[in-house]
């Protein structure tokens, strides 16, 4: 399965357990902070991420801030 994620095509062949938006921010380390999530051009809430699924072909956009000065 391809995606498109932040804009790169990524392919999800080799992430077989990455099937849910919330499976997506875990393997990318992401699941314990604040990141905005666009799913096909869909802003998704944070209690959704479990039963949001990535299909072939789907578009995720990931913004996560990070702090600095």
């Amino acid at each position: 399965m391809s995606i498109k994620l932040n804009g790169e095509l990524v392919e999800l062949v080799e992430l077989n357990d990455v099937n849910t938006i919330q499976q997506l921010l875990a393997y990318y380390k992401l699941e314990d902070r604040l990141v905005i999530v666009e799913h096909n051009r869909d802003i998704i809430l944070k209690d959704k991420y479990k039963e949001t699924t990535i299909k072939n072909g789907d578009e995720i956009e990931l913004v996560h801030f990070v702090g600095g000065g």
